[in-house]
Order: C-alpha cells, then sequence, then structure tokens
C-alpha cells in the first residue's frame, strides 16, 4: 500500500524548499516539499521532517530553522539537498545569512527565518511549528513546483 499512497499524493502538486539551521558551527539542510503556513497573527509556519533524519537533532538543539522557497530553476539543487552528505550539499551553493547566522539560498524567491514553536510527533514524522521572526520575497520569479515525481512551474509540470 505505500507504494500505491504515495503514487496517490503525489498527485497534489507542493512547492519545493530547502531547509536550513546551523548548529555548533556546522550548516545543515534538507529539501522539504511539506511546507505550509499556519497562522498570520502571530506569524507561525510548519513542515514535517522523517523522524529517522540525520538534520532532526541539530534543528531541534539549534532552536530554529530557515525556509528557502526555491525558484524554477533550481530543481538540480532540491536534489543535491536529498542526496548527498550535509558537507556535500553546501559545496559550490550560493548562500546568504539570515539575521540568526542560518543559510539563506540566493535566488530563493522567499525565505523565512523562525525560531522553533513546537514538535508535534505523527507517524513516521515530526511537525515542526516555527515562528517567523525575519522573511523576505521577491515576486519577479516563479516558484518550483513537485507533483507525481516530477519538477515544474506553476501552470506545467515537467
Amino acid at each position: 500500500m505505500s507504494r500505491e499512497l504515495r503514487n496517490a499524493l503525489s498527485c497534489f502538486a507542493t512547492g519545493v524548499t530547502v531547509i536550513t539551521t546551523r548548529h555548533q558551527g556546522q550548516d545543515y539542510g534538507l529539501t522539504c516539499s511539506s511546507f505550509n503556513s499556519v497562522s498570520l497573527e502571530p506569524a507561525i509556519v510548519l513542515w514535517s521532517i522523517n523522524s529517522t533524519s540525520s538534520s532532526k537533532a541539530p534543528i531541534l538543539e539549534s532552536g530554529g530553522y530557515t525556509v528557502s522557497v526555491l525558484a524554477a530553476e533550481h530543481s538540480e539543487l532540491a536534489m543535491k539537498f536529498c542526496n548527498n552528505s550535509h558537507e556535500e550539499r553546501f559545496r559550490d551553493v550560493a548562500i546568504s545569512r539570515a539575521p540568526s547566522g542560518r543559510a539563506v539560498i540566493d535566488g530563493a524567491v522567499a525565505w523565512f527565518d523562525c525560531d522553533l514553536n513546537g514538535v508535534i510527533a505523527a507517524g513516521d514524522h515530526d511537525i515542526l511549528l516555527g515562528k517567523v521572526t525575519e522573511f523576505s520575497s521577491q515576486q519577479n520569479s516563479d516558484g518550483l513546483v513537485f507533483a507525481r515525481s516530477r519538477f515544474g512551474r506553476f501552470g506545467e509540470v515537467a
């Protein structure tokens, strides 16, 4: 049933983000398509992480994370943050630093710097709530979309 469920869930198109944190002088990051808004007042967002992810402890111990909403041309970058070691994920990737010191992917269409606001266990994942402390966006770029196991942009999935 797991493959069939994955196929059914893939019918729902999502945006693609890279979540980053900085812990004990090292950057950690992973690709995420479960990012969503929760509240505008106060500004709260959420995303989910696999309970066994190597990024989970650094994110929890650092007390926060930054979400970079990837641009349509970032499909290779999205794959890089899925498949490599944490050191390799950041190699040759242009970043800036949010006020917290966490990495922001240069060229992202938006970013949100968040203080960890809560963790909810949910099956094989944990839902991480974050209070947005800083953010920025550019309105002249399309975000990367993921649907049916393919990347694309709004209006088309390649």
